[in-house]
């Protein structure tokens, strides 16, 4: 048997629904999708720039507490560029840090979900 599985969708606790979907939308992610399906719920879907998966935000999605996600990481091709997207939206985060298996960019949410952002090292060279 030959079982793909891909994550496709975190949900995060957030205490204030359209205060975390300005800050997801301000650091570029895509507001895919923000409806009320029946009373008590209300569900926001917000995607990084060229990712496959998404986040959950909303009002009666999660009994978790705000600020307690587990961690989220995106990998993307340079921490330098993303640091610099982030600090021009407006957070202040620390410079990027190499930590030997990558270099690493940490943010946190409104709610203090935390984020990292990889920058992958390079390959070592096989060359003999």
């Amino acid at each position: 048997m030959n079982l793909a599985m891909k994550i496709e969708l975190v949900t995060l606790a957030v205490t204030d629904v359209d205060r975390a979907k300005e800050f997801y939308t301000s650091i570029g992610f895509n507001a895919d999708f923000d409806a009320r399906p029946w009373e008590g719920i209300r569900y926001v879907q917000l995607t990084p720039p060229g990712s496959a998966c998404s986040i959950a935000i909303g009002e009666g999605i999660t009994d978790a507490e705000p600020g307690t996600g587990a961690g989220i990481l995106m990998v993307v091709d340079s921490a330098q560029d993303a640091y610099e997207h982030l600090t021009a939206a407006g957070l202040t985060i620390a410079p990027p840090k190499d930590e030997g298996w990558g270099t690493f960019v940490h943010f946190t949410d409104p709610d203090g979900n935390p984020w990292s952002v990889q920058q992958l090292p390079a390959p070592e060279s096989t060359e003999a």
